[in-house]
């Protein structure tokens, strides 16, 4: 079965078309700047990637353009190059379809097969995620006019996995009155992610997915962390909203609730001046002045001694060593720390400066083992024989949308 995986955000359409049997990925792109000149890429699964621009008014446009290089050339589609970028002889070889919705809110504990009623309940969820949301349903309603509906589609949400919290984890000590009237409360984000990194730990392992308890580290420039109890989520670091938790690329994390009205008098900021302020000027970027690329923070760090990169990268390390300390309390103790995301699986000195001094704890690094994992691959980086594992795993969120596109299917038939 080839599996269509669309992640449509509210200027973009990233894609992949998955093998589900073989889990390989037959091509790839993304279409950014929708609505005006749009950047394009296209990348099959055997041949270089193919860039240029051109105007794409809207996400069904860029959705065409995207079935209009799968299609091989002479079968009814242009070829992107003349020389054989398709990977597909007709779009009736897209079986099925899988959308990443990012908020589920309590309607959906579990990924939904698409129907009418699906789309109402992600409508209803649009004042939880409203930059995404809507995005995501119109990447649904593209999909489904230019394949028909008889193409099945699965809704797979970001916030799913972790439905298995409970009641203690995810509630603010707020008035109940506000959880019940506005569904305040913690929902979680990266749930795709975090769910790929359990399953392949434990296939890694040779475990059933159930039998593994675990933190996994979900580290770029969205971070979050998750406790993981044999296989489900208890514990997300990502709250209401993707803002809460870990220090990240250009959102602040935890902080004190009251600092936003004590910034926005001091320095005459609206609400959503504020929202701007937290989410797009902080992290990383606020703290050191410079940028919000871990990358470029090390360099500037090594070759400069500049102060507030190293004060940006401290920050970051001592947050995410907060929530390792709480999470292994959560779940009393861990068989494996698992590393993921741009940074975690590709800054080794992160890596390590999160897990230094914490042979207390059972977690030993192994500098040589840390060092020598190349980006992009899996590998174990503890030391032989310490209580916690360390590991490092590429997050792959288009496989797992594919995984639980199939097994939604495969649970219950096609309604109206």
């Amino acid at each position: 079965m080839n599996v269509l995986v669309l992640n449509c955000g509210s200027s973009s359409l990233k894609f992949q078309l998955v093998d589900s049997v073989t889990e390989t990925r037959l091509a790839r792109g993304v279409v950014e700047r929708i609505g005006g000149q749009a950047l394009c890429t296209y990348e099959p699964r055997h041949g270089e990637a193919r860039k240029y621009a051109e105007p794409i008014r809207d996400h069904a446009g860029a959705i065409q353009r995207m079935m209009r290089w799968l299609v091989r050339a002479g079968v009814g589609a242009d070829d992107l190059t003349g020389g054989g970028a398709g990977v597909i002889d007709s779009p009736g070889e897209v079986h099925a379809v899988g959308h990443r919705v990012v908020h589920g809110g309590e309607s959906f504990r579990a990924h939904a097969r698409i129907d009418a009623g699906v789309i109402r309940e992600i409508e209803d969820c649009m004042d939880l995620a409203p930059l995404h949301n809507p995005a995501n349903l119109s990447g649904i309603r593209a999909a489904r006019a230019l394949l028909g509906e008889g193409v099945p589609m699965v809704a797979v949400f970001d916030t799913a996995f972790h439905s298995t919290m409970p009641e203690a984890s995810y509630l603010y000590a707020l008035p109940y009155q506000l959880y019940r009237r506005h569904r305040i409360r913690r929902y979680g984000f990266h749930g795709t992610s975090h769910a790929w990194l359990a399953q392949r730990y434990a296939e890694r392992a040779g475990k059933p997915g159930d039998a593994v308890d675990l933190i996994t580290l979900h580290l770029g420039n969205g971070c979050s962390a998750c406790a993981i109890r044999q296989g489900r989520s208890v514990a997300t670091s990502m709250g209401f909203t993707p803002l809460e938790g870990l220090v990240m690329g250009t959102r602040c994390g935890d902080v004190d609730p009251s600092l936003v009205e004590h910034i926005a008098l001091k320095e005459g900021l609206s609400l959503r001046e504020m929202s701007t302020l937290l989410n797009k000027q902080s992290g990383l970027f606020g703290v050191s002045g410079l940028t919000n690329d871990m990358r470029e923070l090390l360099d500037e760090e090594r070759e400069h001694g500049d102060r507030r990169a190293t004060l940006a990268i401290d920050l970051f390390v001592r947050r995410v060593r907060h929530y390792i300390g709480a999470y292994l309390a959560e779940l009393g103790g861990a068989e494996a720390i698992v590393f993921s995301g741009g940074i975690g699986e590709n800054a080794p000195e992160v890596r390590r400066r999160v897990c230094d001094g914490l042979g207390w704890l059972g977690i030993d690094l192994d500098p040589a083992k840390n060092a020598a994992v190349a980006p992009g691959t899996e590998g174990e980086v503890g030391m032989d024989g310490a209580r916690i594992r360390l590991a490092v795993i590429p997050t792959d969120e288009e496989r797992m949308i594919a995984r639980e596109t199939v097994a939604v299917l495969a649970q219950r038939p096609a309604q109206g």
